[in-house]
């Protein structure tokens, strides 16, 4: 069965604010990185937050939904409607909050605690809290893959049209990863920057961590058509690989990236010759930059415009490649490439967008590489409803 899937609504926050004032910092040039000391165990250090304050998990997740809901002009509720909502932590941050309760309790520092939710600790929280505030009884998924997770949960949406399941699905990421063990986490890996990041930059440091989220919405071109719906774009096909090696390394031979790369070129029937952006996982680490830009180097024709904007919203984990998708989708709207915030001297020879840039775009890939060598790569187009 070959049915059209298309995007109809997107919603999306950043450090930077919603969709719009996002896009509109990032063709600017702007960060929304700035030095933050949310725990006083922690030297202050360069953070993506919404905030002053670390962001509510399960309050993110309703406020990027209703935002796409507004943006695609449904209505709710939405009982038949499909849902993928995607987490690498969850509600990660309460459990945190728990166990440090729990720990000062036997100290006797502090009173039992007497009633919590035990749901709000399942690792498909945010997907229940999304299902219950848009009310559907329709299938429900919640992916976690890492940083690759948001592709995942576009794929999974793109299916369930694609298999008839669903007319609708709504499909995203959500991360509220600002937490004591993430940070003591990737800190100690050596991963999180000092100063900004700075993807695919000769001075890169490292990963910024982010606060965000983006959902978006998508239909079959019938049902869209029907009720006139504005069209961001079409969902080609997607790439999902993994490398079967390292736990927090990409095996830098590349075998199994550039398989989910040429998955979805196939899928999507597509060229390597009909991309006209790319926008890349781009974590501004030493490994993944490298490890990247040799993926496009290898494969693509030059020159292809390329671009990172974990430079302007941070590394928002799960969240990232559909922030990512969501850029690329504006990009094809407006005809306009987003920069590659943050880099200024580039290692690497390949066509790094430093400026935002008018260009023909009509096909964009958007790719994304996590934790276990999970490798996802999707494809967005062009699409007018005749």
């Amino acid at each position: 069965m070959n049915i059209e899937v298309v995007v109809t609504g997107i919603g999306l926050i950043s450090a930077l604010g919603g969709l719009k004032s996002t896009w509109q910092e990032i063709l600017s040039g702007n960060s929304g990185i700035m030095l933050h000391q949310p725990f006083p165990e922690f030297a202050p250090i360069p953070l993506a937050l919404i905030g002053k304050n670390p962001v509510d998990f399960v309050t993110l997740t309703q406020q990027v939904l209703a935002d796409a809901i507004a943006d695609a002009n449904l209505i709710l509720p939405l009982p038949d409607c499909g849902l993928v909502i995607g987490s690498s932590r969850g509600n990660q941050a309460k459990l945190e909050k728990l166990a440090r309760k729990e720990s000062k309790k036997k100290e006797g520092k502090e009173l039992p605690i007497t009633h919590y939710q035990f749901g709000d600790f399942l690792p498909h929280a945010g997907a229940i809290a999304a299902a219950n505030f848009i009310g559907t009884g329709g299938p429900l998924l919640a992916p976690a893959a890492a940083c690759a997770t948001g592709i995942w949960a576009i794929a999974q949406g793109f299916e369930l049209i694609q298999m008839g399941q669903c007319d609708r699905v709504i499909v995203g990421a959500i991360e509220a990863p600002i937490t004591p063990l993430t940070i003591a986490g990737f800190n100690q890996m050596g991963a999180l920057a000092q100063t900004g990041a700075y993807p695919f930059d000769v001075q890169r440091e490292g990963l910024v961590l982010g606060e965000g989220g983006a959902v978006l919405v998508l239909e079959s071109a019938q049902l869209a058509k029907r009720r006139g719906a504005k069209i961001y774009g079409q969902v080609l096909g997607f790439g999902l690989t993994n490398d079967a090696t390292y736990t927090i390394a990409p095996d830098l031979a590349g075998k199994s990236a550039i398989a989910a790369i040429k998955q979805c070129l196939n899928r999507s029937n597509l060229s390597f010759n009909n991309i006209d952006y790319i926008h890349a996982h781009g974590t501004g680490t030493e490994l993944n930059d490298r490890h990247e830009s040799m993926l496009i180097e290898k494969l693509f024709p030059p020159p292809i415009p390329i671009s990172s904007t974990k430079g302007a919203t941070g590394h928002t984990l799960g969240a990232s490649a559909v922030l990512g998708a969501a850029f690329c989708l504006m990009s094809i709207q407006q005809q306009i490439l987003p920069p590659c915030v943050g880099l200024q001297t580039s290692l690497f020879e390949l066509d790094f967008v430093k400026v935002a840039r008018r260009g023909k775009i009509r096909n964009t890939l958007c790719f994304s590489f996590g934790f276990g060598g999970q490798n996802t790569v999707i494809a967005l187009g062009c699409r007018t409803l005749d």
